[in-house]
């Protein structure tokens, strides 16, 4: 029986004689084992970026692609990736804004329209997710978004999109507060939701 081995190629003993080959011989021997990477010579690994929010802080998750701001209102804006033939998500945050989301919340789902025979409260959902140093106010809908860059820009074009889904958290410290808006495609925020929760808590 033939020992066993990682792994074997036939090899052959060729002369090359005035330009011809000749077989003389075949064997088995081990394959030669794959060439190792010099370490110094591949691309260093991308340092983790630090977000900040306010006096808070935590590290984006990998997934996260950093981008430059589109505007100045925003300190922070990363791109989800879709896949599926979906566009990416987008994650922006939004420093020294109102804390208040009995202010703002009404005014964010406006931009957006249910179903026929749904409420505005049907396709939302509100709640409060308890930080060490903060509380994050959030809501989260569902639904056709007329979506404008610059909301109370009477120039800027208003997008429909459908079967979107914006997070919008509110994170309320002591003596500032930031906006944090993450949207995109519904099942491509589904897809990121739980990262994106988890870093909120993280915050600290």
């Amino acid at each position: 029986m033939m020992p066993k081995v990682n792994a074997m190629v036939w090899v052959g003993v060729v002369l090359r004689l005035g330009g011809y080959a000749a077989v003389l011989g075949w064997g088995w021997m081990l394959q030669a084992p794959a060439a190792t990477v010099d370490a110094t010579s591949a691309d260093p690994p991308q340092k983790p970026l630090v977000v900040k929010v306010g006096k808070l802080s935590a590290v984006a998750p990998e997934t996260w692609k950093d981008e430059k701001p589109s505007n100045r209102l925003r300190s922070y804006q990363f791109r989800l990736p879709g896949g599926s033939g979906l566009p990416d998500a987008e994650i922006a945050i939004y420093p020294e804004s109102h804390p208040s989301p009995e202010k703002n919340f009404p005014r964010w789902q406006a931009q957006f329209v249910p179903p026929e025979g749904k409420t505005l409260s049907d396709i939302s959902r509100v709640g409060v997710w308890e930080l060490p140093a903060a509380k994050a106010h959030y809501l989260d809908i569902q639904g056709t978004w007329k979506y404008r860059e610059r909301p109370k820009d009477p120039s800027s074009k208003e997008m429909i999109l459908e079967n979107y889904r914006a997070i919008w958290v509110i994170v309320v410290e002591k003596d500032e507060a930031t906006h944090i808006r993450f949207s995109g495609p519904a099942p491509v925020v589904e897809k990121h939701y739980k990262s994106f929760e988890q870093w909120i808590k993280s915050l600290k």
